[in-house]
């Protein structure tokens, strides 16, 4: 039974054989004379067309390409980014002393202005700390004219022990004083002269007292100053402000305050453009949203950003009814100098051998051309670029089966906007 299964494998494999490998001869056999020749199916054919002599030989291969007809217009070469709006100013309003809350809060969103009150703290015995300063810088000042007329004083003894002294020398020099008393008078002028020091220096350590005293009155001036903070500038409140009761500490928030009138769109650009924007520049911006804003350019940066190397650029845009929020995503168009332009379909670019992004064009003499191409702009119509003749016939279709000197056929084509 086994010996069977194995034939009619073998015969099964054999028919497979005929009918695959020898299919000719079994068609012959089967037809009893010679099979017609099968044609091999041709290959697909490329774009191309191939023009023939008289004697038939081809010459040239001559493709068929779809090209355009462009001619080159001026535009504004807008230096285009993506960012984000950001607020002028923001700022967390801390309290620069210790104490408790005894206002009421502002609630987020309030808009407050400039010098208003956002939070009290309570002033406990800040007050008679002020007073006690003032009485203290009261009473220097009353001490010093004492100190001065001690000065005066201690010159006017001075200036009697300098002319007993003067006498004595020279009552001396007659020989009607004695050498001791001489000496007595000298040493009541130094013991006079060392008095008008003393005296002067009780005036100046009473003038360090007012200033200690006054420095004092100061301190507790501005520290009852610091009880109330107020807004630096116009804004929003961002956060509530610190609520009633809270003992705040030095360094504790107690709002936080947006500025959004002007605003600030942030983008970034390459250092291959940042060359051709400048400052004072007009620009346009679109928001998520789709609405448009005007502005101008306020700040370039000098350094680049060390992982992405692009340069920080902010645009100032007016924002009076504070529609435009801080953080939007924003689409930033900086207007730059103007420039020949062609508007070309994405398509018809390509690289070149080198790797160059370029078009291929057509000369005068129907010749497949290459140019490398700088692109301007990328619109839903198509793309700006530079580089290319004032009028050019840029190859649209086709241009991968081609190289420079390749003879081609065109069939013009319009871009469709």
């Amino acid at each position: 039974m086994r010996l069977f299964s194995i034939l009619i494998a073998l015969c099964v494999a054999a028919v497979l054989y005929l009918a695959i490998m020898q299919r000719d001869l079994l068609l012959s056999v089967a037809g009893g004379g010679d099979a017609e020749e099968v044609p091999v199916a041709e290959a697909e054919e490329a774009p191309r067309s191939v023009e023939e002599d008289g004697t038939g030989a081809g010459e040239a291969r001559v493709v068929s390409v779809m090209a355009l007809e462009s001619v080159a217009r001026e535009i504004d070469s807008a230096v285009v980014t993506r960012g984000r709006t950001e607020a002028a100013r923001q700022v967390v309003v801390r309290a620069e002393t210790s104490g408790q809350v005894i206002s009421e809060p502002l609630r987020k969103g309030a808009f407050v202005e400039t010098g208003q009150m956002l939070c009290e703290i309570d002033p406990g015995t800040r007050q008679t700390q002020l007073a006690q300063a003032e009485a203290q810088l009261a009473s220097a000042r009353a001490g010093l004219p004492e100190a001065e007329a001690r000065v005066a004083e201690a010159q006017a003894a001075l200036e009697e022990a300098e002319i007993n002294d003067r006498a004595a020398s020279q009552l001396s020099q007659g020989g009607y004083a004695s050498d001791t008393r001489v000496a007595a008078t000298r040493a009541g002028v130094s013991s006079a002269r060392a008095a008008v020091q003393a005296a002067q220096s009780g005036v100046e350590g009473a003038k360090s007292q007012v200033q200690t005293a006054e420095a004092a009155v100061a301190s507790a001036q501005k520290e009852i100053e610091r009880l109330t903070i107020t807004a630096p500038f116009s804004g929003l409140l961002e956060s509530d402000s610190a609520e009633l009761g809270v003992l705040l500490q030095a360094g504790s928030d107690c709002a936080t305050i947006l500025q959004l009138d002007p605003i600030k769109l942030v983008g970034f650009i390459p250092e291959t453009e940042v060359g051709r924007v400048e400052t004072g520049a007009g620009a346009g911006a679109r928001l998520a949203t789709g609405d448009e804003v005007m502005g101008e350019v306020t700040f370039i940066s000098r350094s680049a950003d060390a992982q992405t190397r692009t340069f920080r650029i902010e645009v100032q845009v007016p924002n009076a009814d504070l529609a435009i929020r801080d953080g939007q995503t924003v689409e930033i168009a900086i207007s730059a100098e103007g420039a020949q332009a062609h508007l070309l379909p994405q398509s018809s670019l390509t690289l070149d051998d080198d790797g160059l992004l370029g078009v291929r064009w057509v000369d005068a003499e129907n010749m497949a051309r290459f140019a490398p191409v700088t692109v301007l702009r990328d619109t839903v119509d198509g793309i700006w670029v530079t580089g290319l003749p004032e009028t050019v016939t840029v190859i649209t279709r086709g241009q991968e089966y081609v190289v420079d000197g390749v003879p081609v056929k065109v069939t013009l084509e319009e871009l469709t906007q």
